[in-house]
């Protein structure tokens, strides 16, 4: 090993070994002088963290099934590209819409 490796290995070391355990009062000591300079609570930065992302949720979303289909019948609705999963429950939510006993 050459001595800049051997140097920088020491240096790790050492950082590893000052940081394993935090000081007592938590990660991080603040002085108490400059309000920009402190650290946020656990709870502020709960409360700041947005959760944001996906789709709205549904009244009445999908659910995720197992169906056989014939070949034929797969090969038809895949060649119409995107979509074909939908297109297949539209019709039968038309079948279901019409033969629902009021």
């Amino acid at each position: 090993m050459s001595g800049l490796q051997t140097s920088l290995t020491k240096q790790k070391n050492k950082t590893i070994a000052a940081t394993a355990t935090p000081p007592t009062g938590g990660d991080f000591v603040w002085d108490g002088k400059d309000e920009d300079d402190r650290p946020l609570s656990k709870q502020e930065m709960k409360k700041g963290i947005k959760k944001t992302g996906g789709r709205p949720k549904l009244a009445n979303p999908k659910q995720s099934t197992t169906i056989r289909l014939n070949a034929e019948i797969l090969v038809f609705f895949k060649s119409h590209g995107k979509g074909w999963q939908t297109q297949i429950n539209d019709i039968l939510q038309k079948y279901v819409d019409s033969h629902h006993s009021a």
